[in-house]
């Protein structure tokens, strides 16, 4: 069973399109007994890192995605879902699920720069991973976004994009993937990118 997370952080009708359009009939749940079933997870998000903590908290959400993790259950993660992975965001100073070492960064305020980051921007992948085989280079995915995952270690960088900075796009870990941007929005390549997530065992060599 393929479970898309809903903790009233929007997006997710796009993503449950983008996995209809694959042929997959994705459960969209704020249960943590129907995570705790889940076949494959895929996190999505847009908003708050604050606010977002504080309804995975209250739901007990954050502890079925740690225990899904943990059991090895192959997990997607998307935007804010890329963001809350770490141990800390700068946004709202917020303490979050630690599923990767690393803090959540402000993208840089630099004349003529704007933020947020959104559009169509391209993905430098810097090492492989089975759920993006088959892209070839020079795509572009599509980006919303004020802040970026970084991690602690060089080697939990998948994937790096260039605004104001160079900065991890796609990071991972064993079974855990998540890009800063949105597949479900990013045309067909996108499409690839999930059908992989979705024959994905969640091994990974790191």
């Amino acid at each position: 069973m393929v479970v898309i997370i809903d903790y009233q952080a929007g997006n997710l009708t796009s993503v449950e399109r983008a996995l209809e359009a694959l042929g997959v009939e994705a459960q969209v749940t704020a249960e943590p007994e129907v995570v705790a079933r889940a076949s494959r997870i895929v996190f999505p998000g847009v908003g708050a890192a604050g606010r977002a903590m504080h309804i995975l908290r209250e739901s007990r959400l954050d502890r079925a995605l740690l225990q899904a993790f943990e059991k090895g259950v192959p997990i997607l993660g998307i935007c804010l879902g890329a963001q809350v992975i770490l141990e800390h965001s700068e946004e709202n100073q917020a303490r979050c699920l630690g599923l990767l070492p690393g803090t959540t960064r402000a993208l840089p305020l630099k004349p003529g720069l704007k933020i947020p980051h959104m559009g169509w921007n391209q993905v430098h992948f810097v090492r492989e991973h089975p759920v993006f085989r088959g892209l070839p280079p020079g795509v572009e995915y599509y980006f919303v976004h004020s802040y970026y995952p970084h991690p602690a270690a060089a080697d939990l960088v998948i994937g790096v994009t260039e605004h104001g900075v160079t900065f991890p796009s796609v990071v991972g870990r064993k079974n855990l993937v998540a890009t800063q941007f949105h597949p479900e929005k990013s045309g067909r390549f996108g499409l690839k990118i999930l059908e992989n997530f979705l024959a994905w065992d969640g091994e990974y060599a790191e």
